[in-house]
């Protein structure tokens, strides 16, 4: 019942504004204080996975990639049916771990060891994910931050069956500020090596095939020579990108979506989530590669921020491969007509400047799938 006596005109502006200074905040996420090695953390149910969500990911980061929502291109990847993007499905897993680890704040340092435990995960999926803490760590450069790890695994909510997981690190608010050596560390981190030296010569496959990148490196063997190319596509960034991109994968940070608490940031404004950057950058370099699978990334980093009205382009480097895969496959994969490649793929913007870093492994398709 309300209460008619209360003479407070609470929505008279000086009146309200007093109540917001004198008013406890009840507060989201986790401070670095509050991490534990060793701990596990059960993050709220995740997303029930829809065809919906998965078109809308692949259109707006350019992965138009039709074995994703056409019935006859996945059965000619050996699919059932149209499967979840692996790019949306590693979204979906990561948005519901921000709150309990990331919401406070902090670098997105990088991620490294992402693998896909079953070949493929379909519509109608409803997720499961927690994390363990592996490392907690004073930052050098910080004094108000710590740097912490995790190992997130999502999983199928009602069989328990793993679907994929990485181990991600962090830069954390404290909760109490400590002193540093002054180091430098994270995002934009100072350095003062000058530029390296590039082979002489830079080559690009003379087609999408398995074939097409084994012979690529077959000829810059033994000379002063790598392959690497960047695609032509670039993508700008817009509000879709930057909020309802995130939002629509129950990722809560305030990084993405609150231009107000963003306004004394590093950045300024609002930022680009870093797996929206790196899908785009992928998208770039997967359609000009015939994809049969993904199978694991490693070493996965961001540079730079990205925010609203950057463009985002690709460029790849060539690293191995393998008629044989070497790595571990998903369970229920068959190789069968395709080839293990392995790949260093950034993301730049429109000054040239890397803004993702990631070595990625893949089963590229050989003409003879066709």
């Amino acid at each position: 019942m309300t209460d008619t006596s209360d003479p407070t005109d609470w929505t008279d502006t000086e009146t309200f504004q007093t109540a917001l200074q004198r008013a406890e905040t009840i507060e989201k996420g986790t401070y670095f204080e509050g991490f534990t090695e060793g701990d596990t953390i059960a993050h709220a149910a995740g997303r029930r996975l829809t065809r919906a969500g998965n078109e809308r990911w692949m259109g707006q980061t350019l992965n138009h990639d039709p074995a994703y929502w056409h019935s006859d291109a996945a059965d000619a990847l050996d699919y059932e049916e149209p499967p979840i993007h692996p790019d949306y499905l590693l979204a979906a897993v990561m948005g519901p771990t921000v709150e309990d680890l990331s919401e406070k704040g902090g670098y997105f340092l990088g991620r490294t060891d992402l693998r896909y435990h079953t070949d493929a995960v379909y519509p109608g999926t409803e997720l499961g994910v927690e994390s363990t803490v592996l490392d907690r760590t004073t930052s050098s450069s910080r004094p108000a931050y710590g740097i912490v790890t995790w190992e997130t695994t999502g999983y199928e909510a009602r069989t328990d069956e793993p679907l994929l997981s990485y181990r991600r690190t962090n830069m954390v608010p404290r909760r109490d500020p400590v002193e540093t050596d002054g180091g430098e560390s994270g995002m934009q981190a100072e350095t003062e090596s000058g530029p390296s030296a590039l082979p002489a010569e830079l080559i690009a496959p003379e087609g999408p095939y398995f074939e097409d990148f084994r012979a690529a490196l077959g000829e810059v063997a033994g000379r002063d020579a790598a392959v690497a190319y960047r695609h032509e596509r670039g993508r700008t960034q817009d509000d879709l990108l930057i909020a309802g991109l995130p939002l629509a994968t129950l990722n809560t940070a305030k990084q993405h979506h609150n231009a107000a608490a963003m306004a004394d940031s590093p950045s300024g404004e609002p930022v680009t989530y870093g797996d929206v950057t790196r899908s785009i950058a992928l998208a770039h370099a997967r359609s000009d590669e015939r994809t049969y699978r993904e199978l694991r990334y490693e070493d996965e980093a961001f540079h730079d921020f990205v925010t609203a009205g950057d463009t985002i382009y690709g460029f790849t480097r060539v690293l191995e491969a393998t008629a044989t895969p070497t790595v571990d496959l998903p369970a229920g994969t068959d190789s069968d007509g395709a080839g293990q490649v392995t790949f260093e793929h950034f993301a730049f913007n429109q000054h040239d400047e890397p803004v993702y870093s990631g070595r990625r492994t893949a089963l590229i398709e050989t003409r003879t799938h066709q």
